[in-house]
């Protein structure tokens, strides 16, 4: 299994209000991700206040964060901004809140000039694939990217790592 490496998020706390990432949005889901070579991965603890049926995780929010994973994923992988532009959701099992954190994880399957497609898998608290998802989105050239929707580059996501501070005495 590949080593995890946790994604930074770049963007203005004070000015992302994004429902799927945004740290600022009371009302939002406030996702973290890491990465892999190959994915993106994020866990979420639901609350009882996002489910549908009683104790079942509301289908729109199971699809929010597979969506909000295959956007990482653009951003992180791809290395460019874009939009969803066709969404298919299979939802395989009832997401139980009372199972505790859920995960998600993303991956570009392919990438072209205009646009990625990306595959996306929400599992539920016990690690059962409970929703998965085919997302094919609408990818801008990185200078249209960084220009319209502030897109920082990829590099922006990584958190540098520091060298260690020299020894007393050498």
């Amino acid at each position: 299994m590949a080593e995890r490496r946790k994604v930074r998020n770049p963007f203005d706390a004070d000015q992302n209000m994004c429902f799927g990432c945004g740290p600022g949005n009371s009302s939002g889901l406030k996702l973290s991700f890491e990465e892999d070579d190959e994915k993106i991965y994020a866990s979420w603890q639901p609350e009882m206040l996002f489910q549908g049926y009683i104790n079942v995780l509301h289908g729109g929010i199971i699809a929010t964060l597979l969506d909000e994973a295959a956007a990482w994923c653009i951003y992180v992988k791809a290395g460019t901004a874009g939009v969803t532009s066709a969404m298919s959701v299979r939802y395989l099992k009832p997401v139980h809140i009372s199972k505790g954190k859920v995960s998600v994880e993303a991956r570009l399957v392919y990438q072209g000039e205009k646009n990625a497609m990306i595959d996306a898998r929400l599992y539920d608290g016990e690690g059962k694939l409970c929703a998965e998802a085919d997302l094919d989105y609408f990818i801008y050239p990185e200078r249209i990217a960084r220009i319209r929707y502030f897109y920082p580059g990829r590099e922006a996501f990584r958190y540098q790592s520091v060298p260690p501070e020299p020894l007393s005495g050498q």
